[in-house]
């Protein structure tokens, strides 16, 4: 099921998207497969801790992150991977690992890689491991406002 706040604020903002229902998957890779969509095109959406705040670090699923790098883009003095436990609470309406890149919804700030841009459509998870949503990156782009950033290998 589409997490609640994000299906009330893309009606309301009168988005066009898809929903995509698949076969149960958990990682990002695995859910492009099960949805049959593109891996450079299945945004992963990683929660980072940067200077003691949450974020969101938003990728293609065939990607990996570098730290060093978002470390050093964003001038903060620490960055690391959030554990779930530090996480979870501030996504209610969703499953652990289904997070939508969506970071206005969730006060968080959200870096994603460029390679994103490029498709013209976006795809994420919806907040469960059997839905995902797409839509046109620059919807995207406009609603939630990101910081693009090269941190990916």
């Amino acid at each position: 099921m589409i997490a609640r706040k994000l299906k009330e604020f893309l009606d309301q903002s009168q988005i066009k998207y898809v929903t995509i229902t698949h076969s149960p998957a958990y990682t990002a890779q695995e859910v492009a497969a099960s949805a049959h969509v593109a891996g450079r095109h299945m945004a992963k959406t990683v929660i980072i801790h940067l200077a003691g705040r949450l974020a969101m670090a938003v990728l293609p699923a065939n990607r990996k992150i570098i730290l060093q790098d978002l470390l050093n883009l964003t001038g903060s003095e620490d960055v690391r991977f959030a554990t779930e436990s530090e996480f979870a609470s501030r996504f209610p309406d969703c499953e652990v690992g289904a997070m939508p890149p969506f970071g206005n919804l969730y006060g968080m700030d959200v870096y994603v890689a460029p390679a994103l841009a490029e498709d013209g459509r976006i795809a994420f998870n919806a907040g469960s491991h059997t839905e995902i949503i797409e839509l046109a990156y620059t919807d995207f782009a406009r609603l939630v406002n990101p910081k693009l950033m090269m941190f990916t290998t």
